[in-house]
């Protein structure tokens, strides 16, 4: 065996735990720098995230959708339940609060090779502790998928949820993602860019007949687990993660400056953007069809 072919196959096998450790040590290192703010009394209030909140345009019965990293925030004095109270504060008992919780922190097919059991009562969120303290929370209703699944609480809490299960493709007019269009939702993202966030831009995907082969062509027959405890199956498609890696969310960022639905605050200490859903639907249909813009080819196919 070749020396190339030998460090090939190094890489392949430990390649996982050199991602795991390394995801520890990141963890580790983030402690200790929250840690360093809670001594020095740099602690974020619910009333400092409320302000924040309210400052970057979310409002009473508002319905919205969080992608956020906990530790970009600041430190918390109770962690991801200061968040949550502070949000649901303020949209109030008419608003509704949704977040991915999905049970994988890999591609979907990466997740589903290794022919997992997906149950909806008890499979933790791999999306942040913030989902998971919302997954946890009495009253949240989680969707019956296995890779895309979304939390919601609030008083349309099983609309956005219900009607997940069975789907071939994940982000389809049954989905939360699209349903939070349909009312039209807000995506908060804090402390995390468009490229790792914003699944609402896999709405435009289900929306058209999209042209690029951003599906894997198996289809996958997954075994869940619902909230009766009762186990069934369902079939999925997944993104390919070849084609995945071709994503350049941030890239549009400025087309949708231009067409006014992003704006631009802080929540705590971390960078945010509030964006509206419906509008980044709409935006993204008319500049798909008239130059082939997608988070893929974010200027267009002529100019990527």
């Amino acid at each position: 065996m070749g020396l190339k072919v030998k460090i090939i196959s190094a890489l392949k096998k430990y390649a996982p735990l050199f991602i795991y450790y390394g995801k520890r040590i990141k963890k580790i290192f983030k402690k200790i720098k929250l840690e360093k703010k809670r001594r020095n009394n740099q602690i974020i209030t619910k009333e400092r995230l409320i302000a924040d909140l309210h400052k970057i345009g979310i409002q009473q019965g508002d319905n919205v959708i969080i992608h956020t990293s906990l530790s970009k925030i600041g430190y918390l004095e109770n962690a991801a339940k200061t968040f949550v109270d502070a949000i649901l504060e303020v949209i109030g008992p008419a608003g509704n609060l949704i977040a991915p919780c999905f049970s994988h922190d890999t591609f979907s097919k990466y997740y589903l090779d290794s022919n997992p059991v997906f149950d909806v009562n008890n499979s933790p969120s791999k999306a942040g502790a913030i989902t998971e303290y919302l997954r946890k929370l009495k009253g949240t209703k989680r969707s019956l998928h296995p890779t895309d699944s979304a939390c919601a609480y609030g008083p349309l809490a099983e609309y956005f949820t219900d009607t997940h299960f069975g789907q071939l493709t994940p982000y389809n007019e049954f989905s939360p993602y699209y349903k939070l269009v349909e009312k039209n939702g807000k995506i908060l993202n804090v402390g995390v860019p468009l490229n790792t966030s914003c699944t609402n831009l896999h709405t435009l995907e289900d929306a058209v007949d999209f042209k690029f082969p951003i599906y894997h062509s198996r289809i996958y027959d997954v075994k869940i687990i619902d909230e009766k405890g009762i186990q069934r199956s369902m079939k999925t498609k997944v993104h390919d993660p070849v084609f995945s890696q071709k994503r350049k969310p941030d890239d549009l960022i400025p087309l949708f400056e231009k067409e006014k639905i992003l704006q631009h605050g802080n929540v705590g200490e971390a960078s945010a953007t509030l964006i509206d859903a419906k509008k980044l639907l709409d935006v993204m249909i008319k500049n798909y069809y008239e130059s082939g813009v997608t988070m893929y080819t974010p200027f267009g196919e002529k100019k990527n």
